[in-house]
């Protein structure tokens, strides 16, 4: 693989159907997705609601709702194939229902627009049955100078 980002991209392939236990990223690691579809510029994963994930009256929290988009964007972004890591200029999201403990919720992120400097991305967050919206929203992403280089996916992978 020339491109240290492949890496990554064939790692979560190979996890189709199973809940990700590698990853770069500690914090997806945590969140335990299950990757259901991974196209070019788009991603879906599911998550069951865990008691750590919800707010006093046990529903999902709003920044783990925020912080699922964030990843998942992160992650997609990563699967372009990109040199460069990119960063988050901001996340707008609209929260419309509510997910309970021991809910599965489907997240769906979707390149929009990839430009040289900045990538825009949209999300969305269902009930498994895809009945019910949960929330939905957008981030632009920023180039960095970071180059994502073998050593450091392979590195972060392991630690």
């Amino acid at each position: 693989m020339n491109n240290p980002t492949d890496h990554i991209r064939q790692g979560l392939i190979q996890q189709l159907g199973q809940t990700v236990t590698s990853s770069p990223s500690a914090f997806m690691l945590w969140l335990a997705p299950v990757v259901k579809e991974i196209s070019e510029g788009t991603m879906t994963f599911e998550y069951v609601v865990r008691k750590e994930m919800t707010n006093p009256i046990g529903t999902l929290h709003g920044g783990v709702t925020a912080a699922i988009m964030d990843d998942m964007i992160g992650a997609t972004i990563i699967s372009m194939g990109r040199e460069h890591f990119y960063t988050t200029v901001n996340n707008v999201i609209d929260y419309f229902s509510a997910a309970r403990l021991g809910d599965v919720v489907t997240g769906k992120t979707k390149i929009i627009k990839a430009g040289r400097q900045v990538i825009n991305v949209e999300f969305e967050l269902w009930n498994l049955k895809k009945e019910r919206l949960l929330a939905r929203g957008y981030s632009n992403a920023l180039k960095t100078d970071h180059k994502i280089i073998e050593t450091a996916v392979h590195g972060a992978a392991e630690k």
